[in-house]
Parts: structure tokens; sequence; C-alpha cells
């Protein structure tokens, strides 16, 4: 899992699974309101995530289980101090994955994790590819061309996956230049990609964050540079 979502609204825990996560070579994020952690469940950023059962006034399975409900299908891992049966079902039951009981040992919590880790790696498609000559996005059955002015704008895009760039940045960055036009036209070239994505499952999408722009969720396709004998496509 190259990047985990902890859940707990302690903040001495989240840091100490943090600290010790790393020493396995996780990166981490960290969320200790839970009214905040189901944005951060549905957003695709994640390759795992921890959740506590108490989150304070919350309820972790409520969480894990409205999460699933909307459509959240990341690996998720339970830790509860309530070692009874029945909470343990009522955590596998709302769509946890796995659900470990306190205290743990560090190299119990990174063996599930791993697991998890399998399960998901096999299950998941591999990712598309963007290649830069052609200007093609192609997954095992599927290809489809991107202008010149498309395929900028998603590689722009992917440049920092899951953190949105607002309409005047993205327009600065590929339009300002031509001394014409204004920032619709960014709405107008997302539209153009995402009608082109919606032909085949990317297993990607580009999201529009209200009030912030747009950014790119799921498995960011790799960006490859495969030269043809004929160079790449016009526009």
């Amino acid at each position: 899992m190259t990047k985990l979502l902890i859940i707990d609204d302690d903040p001495e825990i989240t840091s100490a699974l943090a600290r010790g996560l790393a020493l396995h070579g996780y990166q981490t994020e960290t969320e200790n309101r839970a009214d905040r952690a189901l944005d951060r469940l549905q957003s695709g950023a994640h390759s795992g995530a921890i959740v506590d059962v108490m989150l304070g006034a919350d309820s972790g399975i409520d969480l894990v289980r409205e999460a699933r409900a909307t459509g959240a299908t990341l690996p998720i891992l339970m830790l509860s101090a309530l070692s009874e049966v029945e909470h343990r079902m009522a955590g596998l039951d709302a769509g946890a994955d796995d659900y470990v009981v306190k205290p743990f040992s560090f190299d119990e919590l990174v063996a599930r994790l791993r697991v998890q880790e399998h399960r998901a790696s096999a299950q998941r498609p591999a990712p598309a590819r963007l290649n830069s000559q052609h200007r093609t996005l192609e997954t095992a059955t599927t290809s489809i061309h991107l202008t010149e002015r498309e395929f900028e704008l998603l590689a722009l895009l992917m440049r920092d996956p899951d953190t949105p760039l607002s309409r005047i940045e993205i327009f600065d960055t590929l339009w300002a230049s031509e001394g014409s036009g204004n920032e619709n036209v960014v709405d107008v070239y997302i539209g153009y990609l995402r009608r082109k994505l919606s032909q085949s499952d990317f297993a990607f999408e580009i999201k529009t964050v209200r009030n912030k722009g747009f950014c790119v969720t799921g498995q960011i396709p790799v960006l490859t540079d495969t030269s043809g004998p004929d160079g790449p496509p016009s526009s």
C-alpha cells in the first residue's frame, strides 16, 4: 500500500501509528475528525485505511458502513480495544476487511496490512498508459486518441494527483500565453476529456472539487514515451 489513511480521534495514537508504519516503509496521512473522514475515505487518494472503532462521540463502524454504502472500495482495517466476538462481527459486517484488537504488535498489524495489499492488488486492473508520442490513452483492451490540448490538460492534472488545480491555474498554464479566451475554456476541455474517458473503464476520473477546481483521482495512468516512426499525430 503506497499511502494509508489513519483515522482516530486521539492525535497521539495517530502520530504513533504513523511513526511505526513509516519504519515499515508506509506513507501515511492522519485524520482526527470523523466529520471529515468520510470524504477522505471516498477520495481515492489512499490505498488503504486504518479506522478506530471509537471516534470520540462518533462510531468508526458507522463511518465504515457509510463509506461502503457510498462507494468507497479501499481496504479498511479496524482497530479496537473491544475484543468480544459481536464487536468484531459488527466491524466486519459494516464492511471492514480486517479487525485488530488492541493491544497489538506492529509486526502483526503490518502482516495484516500486507494481506489486504495483496488481495487488493490481485483485484486491481493494470493502470492505463498515457503515450506522450502518440497522445493515446490505452488499456489492454481500449485505446483513445487525445488532441494536443486534451493531452496537455490530462498530463497537467496527473502531475500532482488528488490535489485540485483551480480554473485560473489551469488557464494560466495552458492558455494564457495565447493572449485570448477566458477561463471557461477549461470547463469545455474538461468536458471533452470526461466524454472520452466514459468510453471505457480507465479506473480513474477527473473530479470537480467545489470551490477548488479539478483533480485526477483513482488509479493514475502511467506516462509513457514510445516513439513511433511517424511521430505524434496531428491534433
